[in-house]
């Protein structure tokens, strides 16, 4: 049985370490909330939470939209994405929000300078319409078939 589907569900990377874990993840769950929320109960149009390190090791992961929550020292796709993406929220040199949302795929990094920065730039992804943004990108209107 298929549980994901690379196009529609959204994978949400979280740090390995402990603290990433302890920090991020609660995080990475409400945000996950939010997603599957807007997803409506459609198949795929969902979130998963998975580790930076099984991401890394799992290719298939790559080519799902990723937002990668926790900063650069904690987390590996952070620190990949963060030296690529375009910046497009930043508070005080200490909350950053970036993100690349084109036909090659849609990548972005929600991190900050502690946890509570952290916690700033998820709520900014949402509360900025950030998010909604992206889910109208990657799930477009689909009629229903009628027999």
């Amino acid at each position: 049985m298929k549980l994901v589907d690379g196009e529609e569900t959204i994978v949400l990377v979280t740090g390995s370490s402990a603290n990433a874990r302890a920090k991020d993840t609660p995080l990475a769950e409400w945000l996950r909330e939010e997603i599957d929320r807007r997803g409506g109960g459609m198949a795929y149009r969902r979130a998963i939470i998975v580790q930076d390190e099984r991401y890394v090791r799992t290719p298939a992961f790559h080519d799902h939209p990723t937002i990668a929550i926790g900063g650069p020292g904690t987390n590996d796709v952070a620190q990949h994405l963060s030296q690529i993406l375009p910046l497009v929220i930043a508070k005080e040199e200490r909350m950053f929000v970036q993100m690349h949302l084109d036909l090659r795929g849609y990548q972005i990094a929600l991190w900050g300078m502690d946890a509570d920065s952290t916690k700033s730039a998820v709520e900014a992804f949402v509360s900025e319409g950030l998010l909604d943004s992206l889910l109208t990108r990657i799930w477009p209107f689909r009629p229903t078939t009628v027999c």
